[in-house]
This record gives C-alpha cells, sequence and structure tokens, in this order.
C-alpha cells in the first residue's frame, strides 16, 4: 500500500491536535471506543505481543471511585470527560502467543523466562500501542488528554488486582474544548532531536 495522508490528515492526528483539559458535554459511544480499538490493534508490536488491556470509565460512578487516585490537578478534568482510559500492559502476553504469533511455535519461550524481561517488553510494547490508541482517536474525530500523574499502586489496585495487568498511562477522550488549551509548547526542532549518520 503506497500513499500518503493528507495535509488535512495529517493536521488532525499530529500538527494541530492538541492534548485537552477540558471537554465539551458530548459523548462518546461504546461504538466509538470499539472503533479505536479495531484501529489500533493493527499497529505493530514486537512478535504480535499485543500486551495493551484498557478499561474505559465512563460511568460518573466509576469516575469518583478512580478521581481519589490521581493527582489533584487531574481530577477536575477526568471527572468532566466523557471517558477516561486506563491503559495497561499483560505482564504475561506471552501466554497469548500461540494465538496471536502461530508460525512461530516456541515464541513464548521468548519471554517467559524472565519476568523483569517480559515486563520490560510488555511495557515498551504496550506504550506503543498507547500511542497507536491516541492516533486511532484522533483518526476518528476524538481529542486525547493523555497523562501520567496518579498513584500507580492505587490504579492497580482499583482495576487490575488479581491479574497480570499493571497500568501505564491513563487518557481522558471525548470532544475537547478549545478555550481550556494552554498556548501551544514548542517542539524540539530536528537537530537537536536526531542524527543521521
Amino acid at each position: 500500500m503506497n500513499g500518503k495522508l493528507s495535509d488535512d490528515a495529517l493536521d488532525l492526528i499530529f500538527r494541530e491536535a492538541r492534548t485537552h483539559n477540558a471537554w465539551q458535554d458530548k459523548p462518546v459511544t461504546d461504538e466509538q471506543l470499539k472503533e479505536i480499538y479495531d484501529l489500533f490493534k493493527w499497529g505493530p508490536t514486537s512478535a504480535n505481543m499485543s500486551p495493551a488491556r484498557l478499561i474505559f470509565v465512563k460511568s460518573a460512578e466509576e469516575k469518583e471511585r478512580l478521581l481519589p487516585a490521581l493527582m489533584e490537578g487531574n481530577r477536575e478534568k477526568t471527572r468532566q470527560a466523557p471517558v477516561t482510559a486506563i491503559i495497561g500492559y499483560d505482564v504475561k502476553f506471552y501466554e497469548r502467543l500461540p494465538e496471536l504469533f502461530p508460525h512461530a511455535p516456541d515464541a513464548k519461550t521468548w519471554f517467559n523466562w524472565s519476568d523483569e524481561w517480559a515486563e520490560m517488553n510488555a511495557f515498551r510494547n504496550g506504550s506503543l500501542q498507547g500511542a497507536y490508541f491516541m492516533i486511532a482517536a484522533r483518526a476518528l474525530g476524538l481529542d486525547c488528554g493523555p497523562m501520567s500523574g496518579f498513584d500507580m499502586d492505587a490504579v492497580n489496585e482499583l482495576y487490575f488486582k488479581g491479574t497480570n495487568v499493571k497500568v501505564n498511562f491513563i487518557c481522558n477522550i471525548g470532544h475537547g474544548d478549545p478555550a481550556g488549551l494552554f498556548e501551544r509548547s514548542p517542539r524540539l526542532p530536528f537537530d537537536d532531536a536526531c542524527k543521521i549518520v
């Protein structure tokens, strides 16, 4: 497949996309959440391990349970957001490799020999999937407000207790209110961030 996205599409996903802190009173449907997943699941991961596990917090009751685990500055914008995605990663992702990477029957053994090695791979690839999640949400016309200001142990206790999943980061999604945006911060120029050798 060849070609290039239009400038409008690139603006939507990257150049004009912003991290939102305030939200319009517009719902995000379960169908939209499924559509986001059905896009971002195609992003590449090592050995197709696909370790990301998401919980979509929508109800007011569940939001109130989550809020105490967030830093004070992240609470009101999370309360206001139509959906808060808790993006985790499964440290025992390798149990699904026979299904996800069937042409290599021994793929599980590439990772299950060390808990530390498995978790490092799960975190790295789950982070990639978290980025794919945000790109998919933006591509489908939604805005994102990712954050890492929260108590990881508290969130794990609330949502992943008794599982092999650990929280990576949290991302509010919905239709952002431009009135809540900060002035856009600069980015590093190419020569400060990149080197061609």
